[in-house]
């Protein structure tokens, strides 16, 4: 059974940094994608960064460049996602999520981790 669990959250004045990271067990995700989605309060769900398998290639949402680092320690099967200048629009909850490689479709998803920012 395939479980990513998202750690790491929590509150933080705006200017403040968080580090999340999602460690995936019930197979590897070497080759996959793995991305962070957030989804503030009355929002949709929205992308915020992806890494590809073997850590080669990296994007981000605009709102985020220059502030935010995804990575990945595939001998840990986890991802990270360092955020630093948060600003109280980052608040919101945080999901894990990991490419299926049939399809490339991100089909495996965290629970979520809730990140606070208060100006």
């Amino acid at each position: 059974q395939v479980q990513l669990v998202e750690s790491g959250g929590g509150s933080v004045q705006a200017g403040g940094s968080l580090r999340l990271s999602c460690a995936a067990s019930g197979r590897t995700f070497s080759r996959s994608f793995m991305a962070w989605f957030r989804q503030a309060p009355g929002k949709e769900r929205e992308f915020v960064a992806e890494i590809s398998g073997r850590g080669g290639t990296t994007s981000y949402a605009d709102p985020v460049k220059g502030r935010f680092t995804i990575s990945r320690e595939d001998a840990k099967n986890t991802v990270y996602l360092q955020m630093s200048s948060l600003k109280p629009e980052d608040t919101a909850v945080y999901y894990c999520a990991a490419q299926r490689i049939a399809d490339r479709r991100f089909v495996y998803w965290g629970q979520g981790t809730q990140v606070t920012v208060s100006s």
